[in-house]
């Protein structure tokens, strides 16, 4: 496996740059923002994934190592493939991503060219909770509590959108609230009941 690169920068175009190693020149898969941090003829150090296929071998280079654990942990959402993955990095940030996920926002995730809508609730199911780590020390990213999260993704789930389910979720909160309980006491399977009854679609 190939994790980083640092060698002099022989060409540069908006979706990859050749990277000269001790002779040996790297063709590297990069985004444009990447592109416009280069320098034809500087020495540049890339953090890199290898992406292997039966016909192919692709390299893929970015500036930092966030932005590399993101690239391979967005390709774990079930139809996400390395060139989407290479999309959502050129449009959002680590930290952009994390914030959009966290607070299910859908059109954030809905200008990445490739992603439409079902696309981007399904990154936020399937990346709830694990892009914690990706946001830079000292910026807190709003996260939901437990059973938010769990009540939200399980009327995703049964097919509501994440505004749907949100609103939803929003009102079984409010309707616990004046009750003086703490929705976090109730099983998830009451929650839904609550959340499927009050409707929200």
């Amino acid at each position: 496996m190939i994790a980083s690169l640092t060698g002099q920068v022989r060409a540069i175009a908006t979706d990859r740059v050749v990277v000269d190693v001790n002779g040996v020149g790297y063709s590297i898969n990069i985004t444009p923002s990447t592109s416009t941090g280069l320098n034809l003829g500087a020495e540049v150090s890339l953090f890199t994934a290898l992406v292997i296929r039966e016909d192919s071998m692709t390299l893929f280079g970015f500036l930092d190592e966030q932005s590399r654990i993101l690239f391979e942990l967005v390709q774990t959402v079930s139809g996400i493939g390395p060139k989407v993955a290479l999309s959502i990095l050129s449009v959002l940030s680590p930290t952009d991503l994390a914030i959009a996920v966290a607070q299910e926002s859908v059109a954030s995730i809905e200008r990445v060219p490739g992603i439409g809508r079902k696309g981007a609730q399904r990154l936020i199911l399937e990346l709830k909770g694990k892009l914690s780590d990706l946001s830079p020390v000292g910026e807190k990213v709003k996260h939901q509590p437990p059973w938010r999260e769990d009540l939200v993704s399980a009327l995703m789930g049964l097919g509501y959108s994440a505004k749907q389910a949100d609103s939803a979720v929003s009102k079984v909160a409010s309707d616990i609230a004046t009750t003086g309980s703490d929705p976090a006491t109730f099983e998830l399977s009451e929650l839904l009941r609550s959340a499927l009854q009050s409707g929200g679609r």
